[in-house]
């Protein structure tokens, strides 16, 4: 099953939604339902986003993958260093 990628102003308004559907008398998994989400999803939203606007999500997930891509780029150098090093060794 494929995932879906959920853009920053879904992931700030869902939880919202849920909050609405909670205060008019809704069980939390019938709330949580009616987003379209699963209750694992809800949650770490809520702990991660929770009071965050859309602009600070989007900047959030746009420095996530910065740093993913740092990372990568460290790791790379960092085995090419490795790889010259012992070259250099044998000689």
């Amino acid at each position: 099953m494929p995932h879906k990628k959920h853009k920053p102003e879904g992931i700030v308004a869902k939880p919202r939604q849920v909050d609405v559907l909670l205060s008019q008398g809704r069980p939390v998994a019938e709330a949580i339902r009616a987003i379209s989400v699963t209750a694992f999803t809800y949650h770490r939203w809520r702990k991660e986003f929770g009071g965050l606007k859309t602009d600070q999500v989007k900047r959030l997930k746009d420095l996530a993958k910065e740093n993913a891509r740092l990372r990568k780029a460290l790791s790379d150098l960092t085995l090419e260093k490795l790889i010259l090093k012992e070259a250099a060794s044998g000689n």
